[in-house]
């Protein structure tokens, strides 16, 4: 079962739920997503392998036999490529490596060449399978890193997928083909506002989901409200307690330190379980 752990906004917890998830269950995979910062690790006190590059098939122009005739511009939705009277430009970071470049040149003057974007790396915690993806600074598209890190999923586990924050292409990605998403909100404004959005992704995506509402006691129950009004199940609510805090700040995944807890996210996995029939 694939279960993405995701938020309308960054710093609601999303993390922690997933370390604390995988970190109670038995045969698991952790994917950290969130390639732009990936943090899971340090969670984890394992130094990380290299396992491999992630590279995108970018087009590479032979000047000596271009016209110019600009049907590679004109087939390019981002704009990598620009067709002027005596010259083609490419933009490699707008270049999404599809290809269609090469399939339209009636020159064939277009070939391809890698490009490196970032790596994948793995540890091994115990009886936890982690992953994650690192984007190279300075790169645009998290969205091939994490497809390409997705692609090293084990379906003889539990894979718990750490997502980036907000509503964007990543997200989705990280999403795609997950069984069940857990959305993480703070009971705050801004924790509602961005829970709404998120909850307009999912059900467009169609895929089953419930909400966890972090640091309870901070802010107001409109997040418990809504949900209710929405008929969205909320699967826990984890208190604003300062042992806790005290422990995340420590780099400490508090299941580690209250069994209480171990308990509660086994039996949320349980009931996800069987929400989805798996």
């Amino acid at each position: 079962m694939k279960i993405a752990i995701a938020s309308g906004k960054g710093g609601t917890g999303k993390t922690t739920i997933a370390l604390n998830l995988a970190l109670s269950l038995e045969n698991v995979q952790l994917m950290d997503c969130d390639v732009e910062n990936p943090n899971c690790h340090l969670f984890l006190a394992k130094s990380l392998e290299e396992v491999e590059p992630v590279n995108l098939r970018v087009p590479v122009i032979d000047k000596a036999i271009c016209t110019n005739c600009g049907k590679c511009g004109d087939f390019c939705r981002y704009n990598a490529l620009v067709t002027f009277k005596q010259d083609t430009l490419f933009f490699p970071e707008m270049c999404h490596g599809c290809g269609g470049c090469t399939l339209v040149c009636p020159e064939n003057a277009i070939s391809e060449v890698l490009r490196p974007i970032g790596k994948i790396y793995r540890a091994s915690v115990g009886n936890l399978d982690f992953w994650s993806g690192l984007l190279n600074i300075g790169e645009p598209m998290a969205t091939p890193v994490i497809k390409r890190l997705k692609s090293h999923l084990d379906e003889t586990k539990t894979t718990i997928l750490d997502s980036p924050p907000g509503t964007a292409c990543p997200v989705i990605e990280t999403m795609n083909g997950a069984d069940f998403v857990i959305l993480v909100t703070e009971p705050t404004p801004f924790g509602l506002h961005d829970l709404k959005l998120a909850v307009e992704v999912v059900r467009i995506l169609d895929i089953p989901f419930g909400v966890i509402v972090n640091r309870v006691g901070v802010g107001d129950n409109r997040v418990q409200e809504y949900c209710k009004a929405q008929s969205i199940k909320i699967l826990l609510e984890i208190p604003q307690d300062r042992h806790i805090a005290s422990l995340y700040s420590d780099g400490i995944s508090f299941v580690l330190e209250m069994p209480e807890w171990k308990g509660r996210f086994i039996s949320l996995f349980e009931a996800i379980k069987s929400e989805v029939g798996k």
